[in-house]
């Protein structure tokens, strides 16, 4: 409903919902069904946001397979074996799981991991399973920690194996390898904090050009030897896994490389809608992926010694040098979607409560999506920069390549079950076999790649391990500290009730406590009486919740309640996606007859020094038990956490702090 900007009375009961303007926080909002030009645009995009990391899988994925530690005899029938094999996985795992079903999981128009999990949690909600909800959140916030262990990993290997054509082009060359991908690596973290909004529009023209590219050089291959194309059969495969079961499960590990950056079709549907990614993906970047493939096939089957760096071999001596300026821009576009994307979990991580606040930067005026986060590219930066010096190559890097990306597959194969199953009403045969038929294939990949671990496949587990600790730790704190305060506090009603009986000293103007219990009287509302002895002539409750949905409606946006005495109760609700906004809240106060005049209003905030001192097992029931090293790990979290007035966009010489002592 649309509210009557008409003052609210004085008695208490009464509220409204005010609708949400530009000044709040719209986001644009993916289009549903785009046709003609406005289609061809949006694909075009979606080509360079999207394809980036699945389409450089060929600069490494062949060779990877073919390491001499995977055992794999360069023989024709292990090439073709190996061929089926990546046909089959691109068309079943991208084509039928992601493209035909995953994406029709949306989250008010959003994907991905985390908005999978706001999903079923709504519905959970109404369940009643702690234990069930618990899991979920768990399996959820894992698949979320492994999308940290690609954003590191995938700058890496994806800008060394373009760099690499070096040794191909040039071979004295080499030895720059590396520094060439250091610098490459590091400027384009440096360029994170300008935004990709002025450069964003030429990422698919790269992407269009490297998909052409390689296309292109499949089919010159191709050409030469055309019986390759019979690979397609799918019994190759099946004679590949006959013939010797325990290596080529093993080169399972290699093989999931081609399908790395499946999951960024899903996470970024809410940029673009499913009908460009899907358009995108059959009638261009499939069969391009599938021609440079078979290419490389056909490639070594004429010159098995080609396997050095089959991909760069496709290309004839005079194009190697553009073919390596192409794949160095296709590697840096890759890696920025994979940036963009930690960006992104990151916000959606804050406003669901597991991740402390953290400085975001809008680098757009018109895409809600541009961000920048600096604490999490600084880690990323670093993270990528070790890799690179620590592995060196493509192919070392490969063996640290694949337990993400097949965890968190296996995950949102798990969490789109419980959509279909609970929310879409599948009957248990069907939802069944859907889990149990790519479930499996999943969990064939991930065990494949654990044979990487110690070659360097701990290092996304570890990455998602630290991460996981982190927001499990942040979020359990927040309830403990909650609780603790809420200890504190009297029912608002109570204390509305005092405030008419003592009549306390009213001076002008407004003063706004921000409380995340809104039926309660704030700490700092009760400190502030207790020592200043006065009451501002309006007082506004300010509660800002986030719903696990991606954005609320405007007409759900926010409820003003008078509660008496010169009390307001606000309450604005943002989504996941979002980033709340005080003075846009403030505007629609002002339309209720509110005074928000910048000039009268004053901002109380909270500020607790936290002792870990509290009991592991504390006898309030509402306090779980949290290990002393998590609770030292919280106050960390807590200190380094962006504050309130930056966070909220609080103008910072109306704020007033108060400082308690709490031990946690």
């Amino acid at each position: 409903m649309t509210a009557n900007p008409a003052p609210l009375p004085a008695g208490g009961g009464q509220s409204s919902a005010v609708p949400e303007g530009e000044e709040i926080g719209a986001r644009h909002q993916a289009e549903a069904n785009p046709h003609g030009k406005r289609l061809l645009v949006l694909s075009l995009t979606a080509l360079g946001v999207v394809y980036g990391d699945i389409g450089t899988s060929p600069l490494y994925s062949i060779k990877e397979a073919f390491k001499p530690s995977y055992g794999l005899a360069m023989s024709v029938e292990n090439v073709y074996g190996l061929l089926s094999l990546i046909s089959w996985v691109l068309v079943l795992i991208v084509s039928v799981k992601y493209v035909a079903f995953i994406l029709r999981a949306d989250n008010r128009g959003e994907g991905g991991v985390l908005a999978l999990l706001a999903l079923i949690l709504q519905q959970r909600h109404r369940a009643g399973d702690a234990r069930e909800r618990g899991l979920l959140i768990a399996l959820g916030l894992f698949g979320g920690a492994f999308l940290y262990g690609d954003g590191v990993i995938t700058p890496a290997i994806s800008v060394l194996g373009a760099v690499e054509g070096l040794e191909i082009a040039s071979p004295g060359l080499s030895r720059f390898v590396i520094p060439i991908s250091f610098i490459i690596i590091a400027l384009l973290f440096a360029f994170q904090r300008h935004g990709t909004a002025r450069v964003g529009g030429l990422f698919g023209w790269i992407m269009l050009l490297w998909f052409a590219s390689i296309a292109v050089l499949g089919v010159r291959s191709i050409i030469a030897n055309p019986t390759v194309l019979s690979a397609l059969n799918p019994w190759h495969a099946v004679e590949f896994f006959l013939a010797h079961p325990w290596r080529s499960f093993i080169a399972l590990g290699a093989v999931v490389l081609v399908v790395t950056g499946g999951e960024a079709l899903y996470a970024d549907m809410g940029h673009f809608g499913p009908k460009p990614i899907r358009l995108v993906w059959y009638y261009f970047v499939l069969p391009s992926l599938l021609l440079n493939y078979f290419g490389q096939g056909a490639l070594l089957l004429r010159q098995p010694e080609a396997i050095a760096n089959p991909f760069y071999l496709l290309a004839p001596s005079w194009f190697v040098y553009p073919l390596l300026v192409i794949a160095t821009s296709a590697a840096v576009v890759a890696s920025q979607a994979l940036i963009s994307g930690a960006f992104s979990l990151t916000q959606q991580a804050i406003q669901l409560g597991y991740s402390p606040r953290m400085r975001i930067i809008h680098t757009s005026a018109h895409e809600a999506g541009q961000i920048y986060i600096p604490e999490v590219n600084k880690a990323l930066a670093a993270g990528t920069l070790l890799l690179v010096l620590g592995f060196g190559t493509a192919t070392r890097l490969g063996a640290a390549y694949g337990v993400a990306v097949s965890g968190t597959m296996a995950i949102t194969s798990i969490l789109f079950f419980m959509v279909v199953r609970h929310q879409w009403g599948w009957s248990k045969l069907k939802a069944g076999s859907f889990l149990v038929f790519f479930l499996t294939i999943d969990l064939a990949f991930f065990l494949a790649n654990l044979a990487k671990v110690p070659h360097g496949g701990w290092v996304p587990l570890c990455i998602a391990g630290f991460v996981f600790t982190l927001m499990t730790t942040w979020k359990r704190g927040r309830a403990i500290l909650r609780a603790i305060l809420q200890r504190g506090t009297v029912p608002i009603d109570m204390f509305l009730s005092d405030v008419e009986r003592r009549k306390p000293v009213r001076v002008k103007g407004t003063a706004v406590f921000m409380t995340s219990d809104p039926e309660g009287a704030p700490v700092v509302l009760l400190h502030h009486l207790k020592h200043n002895k006065v009451l501002h002539e309006q007082v506004i409750l300010l509660s800002i919740v986030t719903s696990e949905v991606p954005e609320v409606p405007p007409e759900e946006r926010i409820e003003i309640e008078a509660l008496g005495q010169g009390f307001f109760r606000v309450q604005a609700a943002y989504g996941f996606m979002e980033t709340p906004s005080v003075p846009g809240i403030m505007q629609y106060c002002a339309k209720h007859g509110i005074n928000v005049k910048k000039t009268d209003v004053s901002y109380y905030l909270g500020r607790e020094r936290l002792l870990p001192n509290l009991p592991r097992r504390s006898k309030d029931p509402d306090i779980a038990p949290l290990a002393r090293w998590r609770k030292k790990l919280f106050v960390l979290m807590s200190q380094n956490a962006r504050g309130a007035t930056e966070f909220f966009g609080i103008p910072p010489n109306r704020v007033v702090e108060l400082g308690t002592q709490i031990e946690f």
